[in-house]
């Protein structure tokens, strides 16, 4: 380290159990018949675990997505469909009822929080608040006893680009952080899950670069 200049000094590589409390981040997008968890049907879910590289930075390490079946009973509203451009009655969806592909999506997610040696996974979501809200009512429907995910903590990345770029909508914050993006994909799980990924990781590891060897020098000043 330069004694002249302590901010020079690479911040602290913690592991990623040290990281966020514990918790796993797990970027989740969903998309749905609807607005309402508890009547609208879970079309399409996506996650991305985070890893972390040998300098300590942050990075989308894979992608896990699912078509969905609409649940018995669930309603699907055309105004929901026209946005997204999903047919939920098409033969090529290879969709798999809700049940099973919350199993499926689980599996790797479980296998990620272990081998980090982390507590569980936190979901982190651009409106984090509505992806939660579908996965838990699914989780719930499908009598799952050991979802991953804190069920209520989130980390949501409207408010984290908010404060880093000055922008709340996803397009817009992902370009402001030099992010590239294409509106004829966006509105897909996996497209919005990757490029929420990126964004979450731009941030956090622009944090890191900034402010973190900064807190470490005044600490031991």
């Amino acid at each position: 380290m330069n004694p002249d200049n302590p901010f020079e000094e690479a911040p602290a590589c913690l592991p990623l159990c040290q990281r966020f409390r514990g918790f796993l981040p797990v970027v989740v997008d969903v998309e749905t018949g609807g607005f309402d968890a508890s009547r609208h049907a879970l079309l399409e879910v996506a996650a991305v675990v985070i890893g972390l590289d040998e300098a300590g930075r942050i990075y989308p390490q894979s992608m896990h997505a699912y078509h969905v079946e609409p649940f018995e009973g669930a309603v699907l509203d055309p105004a929901a469909l026209a946005f997204t451009g999903i047919d939920p009655h098409h033969p090529f969806r290879g969709a798999l009822p809700e049940r099973e592909a919350l199993h499926e999506l689980f599996r790797p997610i479980r296998a990620a929080v272990k081998a980090a040696s982390c507590k569980r996974a936190i979901l982190v979501g651009h409106n984090a608040a509505f992806d939660l809200g579908f996965l838990n009512a699914a989780v719930e429907r499908s009598g799952i006893k050991r979802n991953p995910f804190h069920p209520f903590s989130t980390f949501d990345t409207v408010s984290l680009a908010g404060l880093a770029y000055g922008e709340t909508v996803l397009a817009k914050a992902a370009r402001a952080a030099g992010i590239a993006w294409d509106n004829e994909q966006a509105h897909s799980a996996i497209y919005d899950a990757e490029r929420t990924a990126e964004l979450f990781c731009n941030i956090v590891n622009r944090w890191d670069a900034q402010f973190r060897p900064q807190a470490k020098a005044v600490d031991q000043s």
